[in-house]
């Protein structure tokens, strides 16, 4: 059993947080949108096929070097789409069968299990600030806090790191689930590696590589990293409303990230769809002032990150740099 720490924290702010942003807004600001969610959705695919289809083409590396870039964010964010369903934030109402096939279809896109994530990323919330009982803190922070090991999560080793925590994990859940997930990964993979062969057999080597082995091995673990940089590396663990990070809005990463660069605002108001998020972050920038809590950028994270190699989950403000 976990210790939902983070709702027992969270507990005696709550009030503080439902002030800090007005009652009709908030009300409208948890309205979903079916259509919109979808609207993006097919945006998001509609970016794959015409990434695809230029990546098959074009030879130049001006030109297919930016498109696998694309390529390797909108793979990465199938899984705020997925997220999305893990929430209940696409539909008005439950509709569990079209949700289970939209989490099926986005997982696989991004080459995970649905039903692993969504145990998965429900945990983080319950648990955030545990070192323990948060499965993203407790297997996917480094546990050294050296450069050479955090770039390691921008290059492929990314892949046998993730599968090996989600195994890990997946140990403590009951049979079923794991029965389930072990059937949705054996179908990811399944069908990930039919696509790398078909890729392979009519376009030969150099499609399959620009189409699928950039983006995902390459490109990918870029996105995740920088994304989890954005989270709860740079926090104050002396509060909880400060156990996530402030990020600047940016209609770049807006897109990049599929707004998902708000994750302060997703901890604070988790059923509010990502499309609200923007306008969720305007609402409590007077709380983050009376906080003391100012926006970053990803510029400024990764520096503190990687070159003045800052311990994760601490106050980037107050530590000092480490050798």
């Amino acid at each position: 059993m976990k210790s939902r720490i983070y709702w027992k924290e969270i507990a005696q702010f709550k009030t503080r947080l439902r002030d800090a942003v007005p009652h009709d807004d908030l009300k409208a600001l948890h309205v979903r949108r079916p259509g919109l969610h979808l609207a993006y959705a097919a945006r998001q695919f509609a970016i794959i096929a015409a990434c695809s289809y230029g990546l098959w083409n074009l030879t130049n590396p001006l030109y297919w070097v930016p498109l696998a870039i694309l390529q390797g964010f909108t793979f990465f964010n199938m899984t705020v789409l997925l997220h999305e369903v893990v929430h209940n934030a696409v539909f008005h109402t439950p509709k569990p069968r079209i949700e289970r096939a939209l989490g099926l279809l986005y997982a696989i896109s991004s080459g995970i299990s649905a039903s692993q994530f969504t145990r998965w990323h429900l945990d983080h919330h319950d648990n955030l600030g545990s070192w323990e009982d948060d499965p993203k803190r407790h297997w996917l922070s480094p546990k050294r806090n050296a450069r050479w090991y955090k770039l390691l999560y921008c290059t492929p080793v990314l892949m046998p790191l993730y599968f090996r925590a989600a195994a890990q994990e997946s140990k403590t859940y009951e049979p079923e689930l794991r029965a389930r997930i072990a059937r949705e990964r054996l179908a990811t993979v399944v069908i990930q590696l039919s696509i790398a062969g078909l890729l392979w057999h009519f376009g030969g080597a150099g499609v399959l590589a620009r189409v699928w082995f950039v983006p995902y091995f390459l490109v990918f673990p870029v996105a995740f990293t920088l994304n989890r940089l954005g989270q709860h590396y740079n926090i104050d663990p002396s509060h909880p409303l400060k156990w996530s990070t402030v990020m600047k809005a940016s209609p770049f990463w807006e897109f990049l990230f599929l707004f998902s660069n708000f994750h302060i605002e997703h901890h604070y108001f988790p059923r509010v769809p990502f499309y609200n998020l923007h306008a969720l972050h305007v609402k409590l920038r007077p709380l983050y002032a009376e906080l003391g809590l100012r926006p970053h950028g990803y510029g400024e994270i990764a520096w503190q990150w990687f070159v003045l190699n800052k311990a994760p989950h601490t106050d980037w403000e107050a530590a000092p740099a480490s050798r």
